[in-house]
């Protein structure tokens, strides 16, 4: 497996959810399309997304690629739990069903290799846990899905659940900002189980690439719009300083601002990859290059640098 997976979150494209961003703008089909091929070409064979990402759209572009691109070479995720359906409540088990039915038709397979609960909010005295689960081990039984998931944005709640759905992959929120990997205690968890970990987000949206001179015009849908980082001038001149640094330290690195954003959270995750979003043929070209772990020492310098303690 390749320790830099493919995120299609961006290939949603912009998208609200009521009043609330939830996609991503400056999407372009066809580029999002050559960006899946060439990933597949440079060996980034792990694919991740999910059925809410434009309402299907991004599992339909990956479906419609077969004619290019080897479905049996592929490591292909995606994702259950954000669209209740009919019912009050997510994780129904009949929506579960009906969702994981959409996504193989999207994707034009016959199985997935890993599904998701997108999230753990089971109710409020986690009376729709068990029956998700349950529903999950069924469809591995039924051969529709190989490896079970769990995601969250807070790595305490995969913790807290993890005992009770036993995950063979985890996918927590995490950057060298934001990371609460071993304190949460998810990073004894993982290596307690030998399970896996797919980091999402890598680059805080890619806030923390230090390419922002002024608050970028973020379009309707988008759900960068509520990151306050974003807006805030410090911030964007703080991760400037951040690249100019790291570029300095780390001159023979390829990209070493990406390099370093995701080597650090490899240095300390002996069965973990990140999730780096590839809407780009260019985006592609970078990532393939991606991989290597920092040095302890150096994982820790660049964590220090982005908050403020070097």
């Amino acid at each position: 497996m390749p320790r830099i997976a493919l995120g299609t979150w961006g290939h949603g494209g912009p998208k609200k959810v009521g009043k609330h961003p939830v996609g991503w703008s400056g999407y372009d089909s066809e580029a999002a399309r050559a960006a899946l091929v060439l990933a597949f070409d440079r060996g980034l064979t792990h694919w991740d997304t999910a059925d809410v990402y434009g309402d299907g759209q991004a599992e339909r572009s990956i479906g419609s690629l077969w004619g290019s691109v080897r479905r049996a070479q592929l490591f292909l995720a995606s994702k259950v739990g954000w669209d209740a359906g009919p019912y009050d409540h997510f994780y129904h088990p009949d929506q579960i069903r009906r969702q994981l039915e959409r996504s193989l038709v999207n994707l034009q397979t016959e199985y997935l290799d890993l599904y998701y609960l997108h999230h753990c909010d089971f109710g409020p005295n986690n009376e729709y846990l068990d029956g998700a689960v349950e529903q999950l081990r069924r469809f591995r039984d039924e051969g529709k899905i190989r490896f079970i998931g769990l995601s969250d944005w807070k790595a305490a709640k995969v913790v807290e659940y993890a005992g009770r759905v036993d995950p063979d992959v985890v996918q927590p929120y995490r950057n060298v900002t934001d990371d609460s990997w071993e304190a949460s205690g998810l990073r004894a968890w993982v290596d307690e189980n030998d399970a896996g970990v797919a980091f999402f987000s890598p680059l805080k949206h890619g806030l923390l690439l230090g390419r922002y001179q002024e608050p970028p015009l973020l379009g309707d849908g988008d759900h960068r719009s509520r990151i306050p980082g974003f807006r805030d001038p410090d911030q964007l001149a703080h991760y400037r300083a951040c690249r100019q640094a790291v570029e300095a330290r780390f001159p023979s690195l390829p990209h070493p601002v990406l390099s370093c954003l995701t080597g650090a959270l490899l240095a300390d995750a002996a069965t973990g990859c990140v999730i780096l979003g590839l809407r780009q043929p260019h985006h592609v070209e970078a990532a393939a290059l991606m991989g290597a772990s920092l040095t302890q020492e150096d994982a820790t310098w660049v964590r220090g640098l982005y908050r403020g303690e070097v």
